[in-house]
């Protein structure tokens, strides 16, 4: 079973749209697929058709399990099917109460993947939404995966996110140990709107901080290139919230529109890590 985790420190990267629209193509492939939502946002969850508000069980569950006065659950008793035929461990708001609990457990940085390691006959790829924080569900989500796809900015604070991103990988390795690095980057168009605004935000940032220097898209992309061993950059379509708003990931939706032309060539390279 390959596990592939989605990680970004920063919101509104994109990360959970191409970790659901990946999983979407591969699930078209043939594989068996799962994807884990160790968000509190749950948008993963509803991204999948779930919501998260009516749940009994959650991945809250899983990780508070550890703890005494709290019932054991195995990783199987979360998983529900989705529509898309992608199967989910789904996550609810409850999550962030889990957190404080696991900074009291030696083992916190491996409950998730312990918990997989139970099923890895079940699937052949799982799929890890972690949320943009720099907390313990990121880290579970990294030490559990074989690979690591980030998401940027597509614009100058990509470097920071790069550099950012970086110092959280060497932590791993130094503290908890194992090989943690992206091999992806993916790079989502902005819609013109969002471009707008981005644009008024960095050039208010800029004045606020008193920044003269410009860094040119050409030197960013440079930058970007020799950080990863691939980047991909996934165009604006109005089909993918429209497809997140049904519950399904763009390859069960509108596959062949500009993104989910992109987000197909990504999972073909993703299903070649498949050990």
């Amino acid at each position: 079973m390959t596990r592939i985790a989605f990680a970004h420190h920063k919101g509104g990267t994109g990360k959970t749209s191409s970790c659901l629209n990946i999983a979407g193509y591969l699930q078209k492939s043939g594989e068996r697929v799962l994807v884990v939502d160790c968000d509190p946002q749950a948008n993963a969850t509803s991204g999948l058709g779930i919501s998260p508000t009516g749940l009994e069980t959650s991945i809250y569950d899983l990780f508070m399990s550890r703890f005494e006065g709290f019932p054991e659950v195995s990783i199987r008793d979360l998983i529900v099917r989705t529509a898309s035929g992608i199967d989910l461990v789904p996550s609810t708001l409850d999550l962030v109460g889990a957190e404080p609990y696991l900074y009291q457990s030696e083992g916190r940085a491996t409950v998730l993947r312990d918990a997989l390691d139970e099923i890895s006959p079940n699937y052949d790829m799982v799929l890890i939404d972690t949320p943009p924080s720099m907390g313990q569900f990121v880290i579970n989500g990294l030490v559990a995966a074989d690979h690591t796809i980030v998401n940027l900015d597509p614009g100058i604070f990509a470097l920071e996110g790069i550099e950012t991103m970086n110092a959280i990988f060497q932590d791993i390795r130094e503290n908890i140990g194992g090989d943690v690095r992206a091999e992806i980057a993916i790079m989502s168009q902005e819609s013109p709107v969002q471009g707008q605004r981005a644009g008024l935000l960095d050039a208010i940032l800029g004045l606020l901080s008193q920044r003269e220097k410009r860094i040119e898209p050409e030197a960013i992309d440079e930058r970007v290139s020799a950080s990863f061993m691939m980047v991909e950059t996934v165009p604006f379509s109005p089909e993918v919230p429209a497809a997140q708003r049904k519950g399904l990931p763009i390859s069960h939706y509108a596959p062949d529109c500009p993104a989910g032309q992109a987000y197909r060539k990504i999972a073909s390279t993703v299903g070649h890590w498949k050990k």
